[in-house]
């Protein structure tokens, strides 16, 4: 009789991983070599001094990552250090608080570009996985699934207030370290930038979406966001019947508050007004409106419809640029 002990044979490695675990392990192994750890440094009387850290991603074959602009906290030069080891200095390119993104360059060789996909696309309770650097540890990966979209974070940036639109809220697991990181769908395409920890087991990060996509082109051409400013705090009502009915329309903003001084005020805006159209589009969400305030309306006519009192009327603002310096 063998006195030797029996072990129950081992399952090839495939075997081992069910599906969903093979799924998570390829998409991570796809997108950490994309994700550094960054830390950006100031320096001070005693030297260098870390004044952000976070996660970036590559997103360009000549070496720029996307980040969250309170990791650059409005430094101008940090260093990069990828999962394998390999770092480079990297110099802010440009920030922009309002939506919370940011563009730096790596100044040595970097990894091949992550693939950007389409937040548009994604659905409640989808997988997603997210991949970045908390505390310097290297190709950190949590997964979960799509939890809300639509989501807002209200940001403030000087004497502004804005909120970054269209936010994902997932319930994979972040970490301070993982902003600025990526939020990628099963095929490996990063659809996000976490952005912050709103509480234990949520998190948030910026859609990669067309919107999105232009406030990176403005960042790398020009360093900075240039928007259009009208002065109005507002927030989304419904309308009752009787104005569904000679509107159309099923929602609207409610004027809260007129900036004193503000294009708003200029127009004739006042708070308790009802917005139903602006440059002749629909709008029903903060977010709405501030996709018409980029660069091209400012100075320019922009026309608002209006409701007051049960009557529609129009109403002609001429926007100007919004200032984010710091306040």
């Amino acid at each position: 009789m063998s006195t030797e002990p029996e072990f129950e044979q081992q399952p090839d490695e495939d075997e081992a991983l069910d599906a969903y675990s093979q799924l998570v392990v390829r998409v991570a192994e796809s997108v950490t070599p994309h994700v550094a750890a960054i830390e950006m440094t100031s320096t001070g009387r005693r030297g260098q001094v870390r004044v952000g850290s976070g996660s970036a991603v590559v997103f360009t074959g000549d070496g720029y990552l996307l980040t969250n602009a309170h990791v650059v906290a409005g430094i101008q030069s940090g260093r990069a250090v990828f999962a394998d080891g390999k770092h480079t200095d990297v110099e802010l390119v440009g920030a922009d608080p309002l939506s919370d993104l940011a563009v730096v360059r790596g100044l040595r060789s970097t990894p091949p570009p992550a693939l950007l996909g389409n937040a548009d696309s994604l659905r409640v309770g989808q997988l997603v996985i997210a991949v970045g650097n908390p505390l310097g540890l290297a190709g950190s990966v949590t997964a979960g699934v799509v939890s809300g979209l639509g989501r807002s974070i209200p940001v403030r940036a000087g004497e502004h207030r804005r909120v970054i639109e269209d936010v994902i809220q997932t319930d994979a697991a972040l970490n301070p370290g993982n902003s600025g990181g990526a939020l990628a769908d099963t095929r490996g395409r990063i659809v996000g930038i976490n952005t912050a920890v709103a509480g234990l087991g949520l998190g948030l990060a910026v859609p990669i979406n067309r919107t999105t996509q232009r406030i990176i082109a403005s960042l790398l051409r020009d360093g900075r966001v240039r928007r259009a400013y009208l002065g109005l705090v507002s927030t989304p009502i419904p309308l009752d019947a009787s104005a569904v009915v000679r509107t159309g329309q099923k929602e609207g903003l409610r004027v809260v508050e007129v900036i004193a001084g503000s294009p708003a005020e200029r127009s004739g805006l006042q708070p308790g007004d009802l917005v139903l159209r602006a440059q002749g589009r629909a709008v029903s969400s903060a977010e709405s409106l501030q996709k018409l305030l980029f660069e091209e309306a400012i100075g320019e006519p922009f026309p608002l419809t209006v409701l007051r009192e049960g009557r529609t009327f129009q109403l002609v603002a001429v926007p100007s640029e919004m200032s984010q310096q710091a306040g």
